[in-house]
């Protein structure tokens, strides 16, 4: 069945989700040679997403650009994400259509993989008569807090932000104040709010949903409380830890900088691409890591470097190395990282335990206040600053905690290393399950 099959694969281009979906097609594109694999995106996240492309695309998979919906001349704001997220969904639908419509030489279009915050992709699979794959890029906690977002709002007032979620299956290791903007606090109307609702009541239609996170990591009850509700979950991550993803550049000298330092000795920064915390934070935390004395490296765009005090990036140059970008899964890797700083965002906690490194966090927006208590509460393997970074003295302490009295948090992270490694490898469950989804998507079932 695999012969003249064409898959397209639909990426939701802000923030990381491009990466994990972009990991997923390419092994099942290079695991089914004779389907043609179609992946579309805007033009700025293909651009981003070439750089660790290099020269290993299997033939068989092509890249295509759909608008970003910015109008011509337009400018959109730069601290505020949301204003290219309302633009591009505002087209999407069309775009996407007549995209698939062109690509591969006009093909029939057989089976759609998106990403779930692409929700319309349900009437585009129905319109074609298409197998539907969603991808959920992110934690379970996060998806059953969409999927049951009705029943969170009812339960839910003004004095319940410490309240356990014990009214969601599932969630009970969270509480109201770790729930994402708009599922029942804040603009609940913001164009964000309406997409994320939207999701938990469209995804039940998928053929597929695809978790990109493994068995034996997040707490049982949540994947029993989704399979609940809906059809077939299967977890197939983490994708960005699948083995034989292409080594990313080291144009800055990363590696070789850290070669240099004894073992897990060199605290990590990178925050994310959307939003990091507010100049005052970076203030305080590049305060705190010179007064700590430790070796660094931080990965920050040179652009961005005017939110630090004044002649940090000198006085620190003997220890610290700024890079504009790391390859971060490769650095995490590294036997000199002992902490990894960082915004609590999925794919970051996850390339983390990747190399067995515990965290320090500051949530920033969505997702990440969830990823933070489970970093916290669940695992035990990171300490979150949940109002931000407040003192020098807090970050000396943080970095103490983990660096240097952190062994158990260490053993911890490691353990949770060896969880990811085994699903990941022959014979483990997100292998299997990929190969169960490679079956779904190339029509052999």
């Amino acid at each position: 069945m695999d012969s003249q099959r064409h898959v397209a694969v639909l990426a939701f281009p802000f923030g990381s989700h491009a990466t994990p979906t972009m990991s997923l097609t390419r092994l099942l594109a290079s695991s089914a040679p004779h389907v043609t694999f179609s992946f579309f995106s805007t033009a700025t996240s293909n651009a981003a997403l070439a750089n660790t492309l290099s020269a290993s695309v299997t033939p068989n998979l092509t890249l295509y650009d759909v608008s970003d919906g910015i109008p011509d001349g337009h400018v959109p704001s730069p601290t505020n994400p949301e204003e290219k997220i309302g633009l591009f969904m505002k087209s999407a639908y069309a775009n996407f259509k007549s995209a698939m419509a062109a690509a591969a030489g006009g093909a029939r279009v057989d089976c759609i993989i998106s990403d779930s915050f692409l929700p319309f992709s349900a009437d585009l699979a129905r319109e074609m008569r298409a197998t539907w794959v969603s991808l959920w890029t992110s934690a379970l906690c996060s998806l059953s807090a969409h999927v049951h977002t009705d029943l969170l709002r009812e339960n839910y007032n003004a004095l319940s932000d410490d309240v356990p979620l014990e009214c969601a299956p599932g969630l009970s290791h969270l509480r109201f104040r770790d729930l994402p903007e708009g599922v029942v606090s804040g603009d609940l109307d913001s164009p964000f709010a309406r997409l994320a609702c939207k999701v938990g009541r469209e995804i039940h239609r998928a053929d597929l949903i695809a978790l990109n996170t493994c068995d034996g990591l997040e707490p049982e009850p949540a994947l029993f409380g989704l399979r609940a509700r809906l059809k077939r979950c299967l977890p197939i991550g983490h994708l960005n830890l699948l083995p034989g993803l292409p080594p990313e550049p080291d144009n800055e000298g990363c590696l070789l900088w850290l070669d240099r330092h004894e073992p897990e000795k060199v605290v990590y920064v990178s925050f994310g691409s959307i939003m990091s915390p507010p100049a005052r934070e970076l203030d305080t935390l590049a305060l705190g890591l010179e007064r700590s004395g430790r070796a660094f490296l931080w990965s920050m765009k040179e652009g961005e470097r005017a939110k630090l005090p004044e002649g940090f990036v000198e006085r620190t140059k003997g220890r610290g190395l700024m890079v504009g970008w790391a390859p971060q899964r490769a650095v995490l890797a590294h036997r000199a990282v002992g902490v990894f700083v960082n915004h609590c965002g999925w794919n970051s906690v996850m390339e983390s335990l990747g190399g067995g490194v515990p965290m320090i966090g500051r949530p920033c927006l969505g997702d990440h206040r969830m990823n933070g208590r489970i970093v916290t509460h669940v695992w035990r393997v990171g300490v979150v600053f949940e109002e931000g970074f407040e003192s020098e003295e807090e970050v000396v302490r943080a970095l103490e905690v983990v660096l240097t009295d952190g062994e158990e948090m260490r053993g911890r992270a490691r353990a949770l290393k060896m969880v990811c490694a085994r699903a990941v490898g022959e014979g483990g469950s997100s292998a299997d399950n990929v190969g169960r989804l490679s079956d779904l998507v190339c029509g052999r079932l």
